[in-house]
């Protein structure tokens, strides 16, 4: 067998365009150090990111990096799909961090660098082949998170808020390197097809405990960066911390990134029949913790934080259906992918729109604030407040939040194909826990204002009564892109497959 890799370089455009674009960026801040000029080069360096993804994954499924049927790059329409959204989420976060860089409350130049750099893990994880490849990029959309989490100068929430995010992903990152170490012990491969094949044909090496421990340690590491209950305890504060573009993007681009990273070991590499009863387990946790704890929060950040955590349990639910033979044939395993998939789809777009709204409700330096905060905020500012409580009525699954129902739907459809029922059930009463803290939030923003303001909320509502046009521009398009996709669920679904 020849040890000579083929290169693809079409399969690679989507890579070289988002790392272009960080040099770019680098080039623009050294050269001319105008903020408008290295956001311009950022934003347009995404959106081409995007589109090249797009244009690429339209041709067909394309492989590089091979040796022999093994490739480390494997670029196929789910690829270009997961990649144009990175790209999307950046170039959408880029515009609500507008009124955050004029305010000079973080560097301009390092600042885009560091999204485009984190935009490039995300491109060149979809298309991973094997775990190293997997690894790196996962880390690579990572790291420069801990950074722009403590960014924000002068704050010490922020800098607390970095340490902590730093060092619980050290561990988590560190239990996923040991597992892939553990795989390549006892398979000799660390392609993702490859280790699906000889788990399948030698399955006296699922007897094997030194199996078992790099299973599971793979499957804990990575379900650290999905915030999954009992390794979720980083997230609420590393939210709140962070300024709130980029706890926008910790939210959806970090949250899609350890998705996929973990729904490719699951699906091409590690035995159903142990990550099933992990993941079906993590689920529950994961959903019933949020939920619960979501509706004591006060704090608008830390509520969308810990319902970003009670999401991913939904997220993770499908392939809980692993667990149980019927949840392991062909038909109900392509369906619990596509379900995880679309339902982080649905879920990126809706949580992006919320957190554009409260940037567009609040001032540009200042944090999420309390719920008392946003009260009376859609009487002051009745399309963005239109726009949050249509974002939040999605992520309960309520109509008109058609992409929220939707993705709900195709969760416990795929549940109850695999055979899972009681585990839609387990859904669905969160589903319904989840109502109470989504509505509340909802009608608190049209509720009446309180008698007597404080100055911060006086300050709030002088400052927030003219969102930047970048923050209402993407406002705009995350709530036009979850319409669209809500009438028309079944293109994301096709995409997903």
């Amino acid at each position: 067998m020849s040890l000579v890799q083929s290169v693809d370089n079409v399969a690679l455009l989507p890579a070289y365009l988002a790392a272009g674009t960080a040099v770019l960026v680098l080039l623009a801040d050294l050269l001319v150090a105008r903020t408008a000029a290295t956001v311009a080069v950022a934003a347009v360096g995404s959106a081409f990111t995007a589109l090249g993804a797009a244009v690429v994954g339209a041709g067909g499924e394309r492989h590089t990096f091979c040796v022999g049927a093994d490739c480390s790059w494997v670029l196929d329409g789910r690829a270009a799909l997961v990649a144009a959204v990175f790209a999307l989420l950046t170039l959408g976060v880029l515009g609500l961090s507008g009124p955050l860089l004029r305010a000079g409350r973080a560097p301009q130049g390092e600042y885009c660098f560091l999204l485009a750099c984190a935009m490039t893990g995300g491109v060149v994880l979809g298309a991973a082949g094997d775990l190293i490849t997997l690894i790196v990029a996962l880390e690579t959309l990572t790291l420069p998170l801990y950074v722009l989490v403590g960014l924000r100068r002068g704050s010490l929430a922020s800098a607390e808020a970095a340490v902590t995010f730093f060092v619980v992903s050290v561990v988590a990152t560190t239990l996923t390197l040991l597992g892939a170490a553990l795989l390549y012990a006892v398979t000799g491969g660390l392609h993702l097809g490859r280790l699906g094949v000889t788990l399948t044909e030698r399955p006296e090496l699922l007897d094997v405990p030194l199996t078992t421990v790099a299973v599971a340690l793979v499957v804990l590491g990575l379900a650290f960066k999905v915030a999954a209950v009992p390794f979720h305890a980083w997230a609420p504060a590393t939210y709140d911390g962070a300024p709130l573009p980029v706890a926008a993007y910790l939210s959806t681009a970090s949250k899609l990134g350890g998705v996929v990273a973990l729904l490719a070991v699951v699906q091409r590499a590690l035995p159903a029949g142990v990550t099933g009863p992990v993941l079906a387990l993590l689920a529950v946790l994961t959903m019933t913790v949020g939920n619960l704890v979501a509706l004591r929060q006060r704090r608008t950040v830390r509520l969308l934080a810990w319902s970003s955590v009670a999401q991913a349990g939904y997220i993770l639910a499908p392939l809980g259906a692993l667990a149980l033979a019927a949840g392991r044939t062909a038909d109900a395993r392509a369906g619990a992918y596509a379900a995880a998939v679309a339902y982080v789809i649905f879920f990126v777009v809706l949580e992006l729109a919320a957190f554009a709204a409260v940037v567009a409700l609040r001032p540009a330096d200042a944090d999420g604030g309390t719920l008392d905060d946003l009260r009376g905020a859609a009487r002051r500012h009745p399309w963005v407040g239109g726009t949050f409580a249509l974002a939040l009525i999605g992520l309960a699954g309520l109509p008109p939040g058609l992409a929220g129902l939707f993705a709900k739907v195709t969760v416990v459809r795929s549940l109850l194909d695999g055979g899972a029922g009681w585990l839609a059930v387990v859904v669905a009463l969160n589903a319904v826990v989840g109502l109470a803290y989504y509505l509340r939030l909802a009608a608190t923003l049209y509720a009446a204002p309180a008698p007597t303001a404080t100055p911060v909320e006086a300050r709030a509502a002088v400052v927030g009564s003219r969102p930047a046009w970048l923050v209402s521009l993407v406002l705009a398009a995350a709530t036009a892109v979850a319409v669209v996709v809500g009438f028309a669920p079944q293109l994301v679904l096709d995409l997903a497959r």
